[in-house]
């Protein structure tokens, strides 16, 4: 069995303050960390405010890493900086990254490096556009990213990645692929994981599903058996709304 995971993206919200709240409001109130893995990836700077009240049931994580160590790159952070905070995971590869910042594959696969050699993990996201579902060609580009990304990482190593399927059309606009359509993306996933290193490691993979994931949503994106949590945004900045999806999670 894979032990679920329900991942929050804050993306670029809520203040030190308002953090800080969240935090205090869902403490307590998550099941139990050996049963479900709940994370909240926050903006950099309240990332250590966050990590010093975590508890023992909820983990922190970044929303984005250069793949240099250090340097003369003004405005970004560094996986050395990310280690010293204490959080334990990194979203890497998210379509906005790749669409706004002209993040690439290839970037991307020297993130994932990087951040596993500073004991990080990392949450790789992967997905088409709608113009490329339309098309016919999700399966291309979904088998694109993964073998890009997993350049030269080792089978070994694929315990510490988690591997987010986010459909670039279902990212805040309220539209969700069927929860039939996101196992589909989801199992393909994992077949090019079973081509790449073996069944097994392809078994053990986990692989969320992200967009526009909500309350009204999860239970039946959770009851797929290639879907294993969920990468949320908006329904992960209220409080009760991410305790009733983490409490989905391990129904």
């Amino acid at each position: 069995m894979r032990k679920p995971i329900m991942a929050g993206n804050w993306k670029m919200n809520k203040t030190r303050d308002e953090a800080l709240q969240f935090i205090y409001a869902v403490s307590n109130r998550l099941p139990k960390n050996e049963k479900l893995d709940s994370i909240i990836c926050a903006p950099a700077i309240i990332l250590r405010d966050l990590v010093k009240r975590q508890g023992d049931d909820l983990r922190i994580g970044a929303q984005n890493m250069h793949e240099k160590e250090s340097g003369a790159y003004t405005g970004e952070i560094s996986p050395v900086m990310l280690q010293s905070t204490g959080v334990e995971y990194v979203i890497l590869g998210h379509s906005e990254r790749r669409q706004y910042f002209n993040e690439t594959d290839e970037a991307v696969n020297l993130k994932i490096h990087k951040a596993l050699e500073f004991n990080l993990k990392p949450i790789l996201c992967v997905g088409e556009s709608l113009e490329q579902r339309e098309s016919g060609i999700t399966h291309t580009i979904l088998e694109n990213q993964i073998h890009k990304a997993f350049l030269n990482v080792k089978e070994e190593e694929l315990n510490n990645i988690i591997i987010a399927y986010e459909p670039i059309w279902a990212i805040g606009t309220g539209k969700v692929a069927s929860a039939e359509v996101a196992d589909e993306a989801c199992g393909y996933i994992r077949s090019l994981i079973r081509d790449l290193y073996s069944p097994k490691a392809a078994d053990q993979i986990r692989i969320l599903y992200g967009g526009s994931v909500s309350t009204k949503n999860v239970d039946e994106l959770m009851a797929q058996p290639n879907i294993d949590g969920g990468l949320v945004g908006g329904a992960s900045l209220n409080a009760d709304s991410f305790i009733e999806l983490c409490n989905a999670a391990v129904k």
